[in-house]
């Protein structure tokens, strides 16, 4: 047998576990994680390598009614997902399951799901006990047509080898389409853009966190020394600028210590960061903005 490879859609509402899910079968963080919804905007391509099969792994924005622009970017970055996809993931949250929450998403991508193989991924099972399990389990599988139904939990690891297993024996045989070493296919000052604005995620509170936009402005590598980052933190109002840089400065150098420790743990070299706040008004549902900050840059790999 040949080399298998193909892609695979993690699709699912708001904090279901699909970021923690990819990071934990790629080892390590691509997508970033908070306990915010809404944290991913971007699709994030993860690409796995293993003997004979590779799998690209597609993190998706959550599942959600779209309220303003950037939203609607949102939703086209998860439909587009399936036109690329082998394989569809719909990951629930186990523990706060709800039959209707599936059958409201299945309805609603009914086409896309009849055309492609489609796994049901029950997560965080380790916050149930098995016969709560096992009763979803039965559930799901009478109510609809999946072609796996498989419990984990992906935080804990429990069950994510299985599902590897898994995918593979349904990939396609085909070519890999990355080199091996290869780990994503988004360029360094993307996950440096990310890894801040995770960071800012963590810190704020109430709505700033929601109106930041990271552009990373200067990135220069330096075969000596510290490599140069120079970021800029966008927001949308005034007021948000005065919370973000707090008194003194104290929260915008929080912010610049644990980003700086996360960037550099995630490069595996020394960097000096630099950030600056600006404004663009709401910038969350200005069109011209998003087209050149977010559609321009959104990545399709096929």
């Amino acid at each position: 047998m040949g080399k298998k490879a193909g892609f695979v859609a993690i699709v699912g509402k708001p904090n279901a576990g699909k970021s923690t899910l990819m990071n934990a079968i790629m080892g390590q963080t691509l997508s970033i994680v908070t306990p915010k919804p809404q944290t991913t905007r971007n699709k994030i391509f993860g690409i796995y390598t293993k003997d004979d099969a590779q799998i690209i792994f597609v993190d998706t924005p959550g599942i959600l009614k779209p309220q303003y622009k950037l939203q609607v970017f949102m939703k086209r970055e998860l439909e587009s997902s399936f036109l690329e996809a082998d394989i569809i993931i719909l990951i629930c949250d186990a523990s706060k399951y709800d039959l209707n929450d599936i059958g409201e998403v299945y309805e609603k991508y009914k086409k896309e799901f009849s055309s492609h193989k489609v796994f049901c991924l029950l997560n965080k099972i380790d916050l149930l006990n098995k016969e709560v399990v096992l009763h979803i389990i039965k559930d799901v599988s009478t109510n609809f047509k999946f072609d796996e139904i498989i419990p984990l939990s992906a935080a804990k690891g429990f069950n994510v080898d299985e599902l590897v297993r898994t995918i593979i024996n349904y990939l396609p045989e085909h070519e890999f389409y990355f080199d091996g070493d290869i780990i994503a296919s988004q360029p360094e000052k993307f996950f440096v853009s990310e890894l801040i604005r995770a960071e800012a995620l963590k810190i704020y509170e109430q709505e700033v966190p929601f109106s930041v936009y990271v552009e990373v402005d200067e990135f220069k590598e330096r075969s000596k020394g510290k490599d140069y980052i120079r970021a800029s933190i966008i927001l949308e109002k005034d007021s948000q600028k005065k919370i973000v840089i707090g008194r003194n400065g104290l929260m915008i150098k929080t912010l610049g210590e644990r980003a700086r420790a996360q960037i550099e743990e995630f490069l595996g070299r020394k960097v000096f960061l630099e950030l600056y706040v600006k404004i663009r008004k709401n910038w969350k549902n200005d069109e011209d903005f998003l087209k050149r900050k977010y559609i321009r840059s959104s990545m399709s790999i096929t």
